[in-house]
């Protein structure tokens, strides 16, 4: 066959298939070819760049960004979410719109999901979900007891159980506040077995959505009753500390902060969640820009979804 019969037949095929919508079987019966003539002559239109492909990117998504951000920080996933303004109101409600829907789509059969308890874009993500139409077998535990006051304490275990009806599933609270008094508060507590219970599924879990935190708490967090004093807030930021996921504070190079405020927390590790399946931080705002970043190159999320402004300077910074 001259290159010139090879063009045109390959040619043909091409426009059958992509402008005709016609299948493989029936351009073979249409051209008398058998089906994997049609597909060898389908590749080799590629190649010849007979048939290009051109993916025309909608206003606002920012496919490059993502893909910048997943090959910089190793991630699994980047979802960048397009903003109109960086106030942080709007920003926490865009996240969590977009952390509702990557839930509803990729909600798997028979997860055990983990949800740390006190963050405004979690709760803008649980406010953003639709009912499911059917029932996951899904487990949603509680991966930080409640932290601050007692309102915020009520206000932990609402978002686990709302997650949980929402899925249909199972919701599994943590007993406990997310911070004692003393080192040896949190000795006793870790060893009653209704903590237990629950604190055994940290290894089990295989979807973890967490927010990530600046050091200094959020207005919703301190109007709930401040989690750690003045002092203590100080005595993290000289140990370097940027941010914290589940009050598990790290520094800018993501290292754990070890001090003895750690002794006090309950809730899940920094080395169990990075363990998991799937780690989701859902967080955006200029003023958690450190530890975002600190959550990244420590490696404890795998999938991030933030806002386009943290995103853009993550991967030029």
């Amino acid at each position: 066959m001259s290159r010139q019969n090879e063009l045109r037949l390959m040619t043909k095929v091409a426009r059958m298939y992509h402008e005709l919508d016609l299948g493989q079987m029936e351009i073979a019966e249409q051209l008398s070819l058998s089906q994997p003539t049609v597909s060898r002559l389908l590749q080799r239109a590629k190649r010849e760049k007979i048939v290009r492909t051109i993916v025309s990117v909608p206003s606002g998504v920012y496919p490059d960004l993502e893909d910048k951000l997943q090959s910089r920080y190793k991630l699994r996933q980047a979802i960048v979410v397009d903003c109109a303004n960086d106030s942080e109101e709007a920003t926490n409600r865009e996240i969590g719109a977009a952390a509702a829907y990557y839930l509803e789509t990729s909600l798997n059969q028979n997860e055990i999901i983990g949800i740390s308890s006190w963050s405004e874009t979690l709760l803008a993500m649980v406010d953003a979900l639709h009912p499911f139409p059917r029932r996951i077998s899904a487990q949603v535990v509680q991966i930080l007891g409640g932290v601050g006051a007692p309102n915020a304490e009520v206000h932990a275990a609402r978002l686990t159980g709302r997650l949980a009806d929402l899925i249909h599933g199972t919701v599994i609270h943590l007993p406990a506040p997310g911070v004692v008094g003393s080192a040896e508060s949190q000795r006793i507590l870790l060893n009653d077995p209704y903590v237990q219970e629950v604190t055994t599924l940290f290894n089990r879990i295989t979807l973890a959505l967490v927010g990530i935190g600046a050091v200094e708490p959020s207005k919703l967090l301190a109007s709930s009753g401040n989690i750690f004093a003045p002092e203590e807030l100080d005595l993290l930021k000289e140990h370097g500390a940027v941010g914290d996921i589940c009050l598990r504070f790290f520094d800018r190079f993501g290292q754990p902060v070890l001090t003895p405020l750690n002794e006090r927390v309950i809730g899940m590790k920094l080395e169990q969640l990075c363990k998991v399946d799937r780690s989701v931080g859902i967080a955006g705002g200029q003023r958690k820009f450190e530890a975002i970043r600190g959550a990244l190159t420590g490696g404890w999320i795998n999938v991030l979804i933030t806002d386009r402004f943290i995103a853009k300077r993550l991967v030029e910074e």
